[in-house]
């Protein structure tokens, strides 16, 4: 069964799959990977570092087939993103704050504008924005969030409707080609996958932070600030994180306040305990889907069974 949908229509796409463009995480190798499988490939630039940038977009972009960039929208600024648009992507993601510096830049690059979003207020703004692709993001999903988020499963018909035209991607809990049935029947035009694709062969992450997700059980994320907090984090106290059990969690549960209070005590005593191996230097960000991370394939390879396990999917709901 080919999944054809407004999505991927608009980049000459395969599959209606995209990589989450995660910090760190999701470098040029990946996304030049997820890219090739037929699915569009996003850079997770995070705020963007000029180096870091020039390093992994050209991977990307040497591929030859449609990618693209994520930012974050409090965290970047004028001159990376211009940065990016150098190397031609057809689409530039922003998450998690204003983007409305960057759209006019990024449109008359000729890059599609994506902008995520994570609850209704958002969700008008990137349509007043003009965003050719509109992200609805729910809570399940791994890394940053909005605090008081929705679940994914009500929030994307709500999104959808509300975008009309605009294709929707549907974001948060979907690791396998079920989920990315689920939100096409919903009225997604494609899914946006994170923590399946940070398990993968091309992904940047320590080997134990691959092991951690392939063992990983969706009842052991937890959405906090804790992990922001001491590690003095400039992330906006409106997005919480979701990430595996972690010794500061059980240790500070409930006393961000009290953390936040002395956050220079807090770094040191943090950076002390990684010094010594009692804690990890990084959180495993997971979304709730994380149980059915099982190993760690070809990304290209992920996608291709992602679409195929969608197509049964749909075809064995039909015969319902």
């Amino acid at each position: 069964m080919t999944l054809s949908t407004a999505f991927t229509k608009l980049f000459g796409l395969r599959h209606p799959i995209a990589l989450a463009p995660m910090g760190g995480s999701a470098g040029g190798e990946l996304a030049a990977a997820v890219s090739c499988g037929g699915g569009l490939g996003l850079v997770g630039a995070g705020g963007g570092d000029p180096d870091w940038l020039a390093r992994e977009l050209p991977i990307a972009a040497g591929a030859g087939k449609p990618w693209g960039v994520g930012f974050q929208a409090w965290a970047t600024n004028v001159e990376v993103v211009e940065q990016a648009l150098e190397y031609g992507p057809g689409a530039v993601m922003f998450s998690f704050g204003d983007p409305s510096p960057y759209v006019e830049r990024v449109r008359a690059s000729g890059a599609a504008v994506i902008i995520q979003v994570t609850d209704l207020e958002e969700a008008e703004r990137a349509v007043d924005l003009g965003a050719e692709v509109i992200v609805a993001q729910g809570t399940e999903s791994g890394g940053h969030g909005a605090l008081r988020g929705r679940s994914t499963l009500p929030f994307v018909p709500v999104v959808v409707d509300l975008a009309r035209t605009v294709p929707v991607l549907a974001a948060g809990g979907i690791a396998d080609g079920r989920g990315v049935a689920a939100v096409l029947a919903l009225g997604a035009a494609g899914a946006l996958v994170g923590t399946r694709f940070q398990a993968t062969a091309e992904a940047l992450v320590d080997p134990a932070t691959a092991r951690a997700l392939v063992e990983g059980r969706g009842q052991d994320t937890e959405r906090n600030r804790v992990l922001d907090i001491v590690r003095s984090s400039r992330w906006p106290s409106k997005y919480s994180a979701r990430t595996l059990d972690h010794p500061y969690l059980d240790r500070w549960r409930g006393r961000e306040a009290e953390l936040a209070a002395d956050p220079s005590a807090t770094r040191r005593a943090y950076e002390a305990d990684v010094a010594r191996g009692e804690v990890p230097a990084l959180p495993v960000w997971a979304g709730e889907a994380v149980d059915l991370v099982t190993d760690l394939p070809p990304a290209a390879e992920l996608v291709a069974a992602l679409a195929s396990e969608a197509g049964h999917a749909l075809a064995r709901a039909g015969r319902h």
